[in-house]
């Protein structure tokens, strides 16, 4: 867990992101802000094989642009990284929207070029590929931009990350019989605001449990939690709703699939 709060770092999480070891590969889930600086802890950025996004709001991609200099301007790299660019799954609009942040200036966005470092592949609802020996599915979810739930498979395990989605059928779909769901729980179920949490944005963790339930998961971690949410709370609500393993995840903690 590279960082687990939501919407943004918290005093004790760098945002959205996750290292998952796949056989003798290296994949990144999401790369939100902090979440570069946590990965050098344990990785050494070199060795990563791949990195996919599950969306585009900075909580989840703002620190590509490290990942880029560190690529670009690393003082001694092991290889040049422009003949092994790293490949990027993500939604179609990455490589437009990633220039424009990356540019020094408004007049030069459309000059900004990051495939000497990155290669970039589309995800879609539906799709599949390959990535460093692991099986990838991607399934559209509900969220304000256009969004993916992730299920990675190999040797006969599994893994689906939500991404940022509000409650969907697609997630539970994507999630049927997968060891580990690892999931966001934004915000408390019930509120003085709502009796029930507005559609299409995030989950509460009373419905993370419940997409869980539904799915057939064999376990559920929830993240994504925003540094003035009581995660505590949000796991006493996924644990009504789902009666398998429910934990919390910590920044820096390490999970079997």
């Amino acid at each position: 867990m590279l960082g687990c709060s939501g919407s943004g770092p918290g005093p004790t999480s760098p945002a959205s992101g996750y290292l998952l070891e796949v056989g003798d590969a290296r994949l990144v889930l999401d790369l939100g802000s902090g979440t570069f600086g946590a990965l050098q802890r344990h990785l050494d950025p070199w060795e990563l094989d791949a990195v996919l996004f599950s969306h585009l709001h900075p909580d989840h991609c703002s620190d590509f642009a490290s990942l880029v200099v560190h690529r670009r301007y690393h003082p001694s790299p092991p290889y040049d990284p422009a003949t092994r660019p790293l490949p990027v799954y993500a939604p179609g609009e990455a490589p437009d929207r990633f220039a424009a942040a990356y540019a020094p200036s408004v007049a030069e966005r459309v000059a900004t070029d990051l495939t000497d470092v990155l290669t970039f592949h589309p995800l879609s609802d539906g799709g599949c590929a390959t990535v460093a020996g692991a099986t990838v599915r991607a399934a559209r979810v509900d969220h304000p931009c256009d969004a993916f739930a992730l299920r990675v498979e190999h040797g006969g395990r599994s893994l689906v990350y939500s991404g940022d989605t509000g409650p969907c059928e697609a997630l539970v779909e994507l999630s049927r019989g997968v060891d580990v769901l690892l999931c966001e729980a934004t915000w408390p179920h019930e509120t003085p605001e709502w009796d029930e949490p507005p559609p299409g944005v995030h989950l509460s963790g009373r419905q993370a449990g419940e997409h869980a339930a539904a799915a057939g998961a064999g376990r559920l971690l929830l993240t994504h939690v925003p540094a003035w949410c009581d995660g505590a709370a949000l796991l006493a609500e996924a644990k009504t709703a789902f009666d398998g393993p429910v934990e919390l995840v910590l920044p820096d903690g390490f999970y079997e699939v």
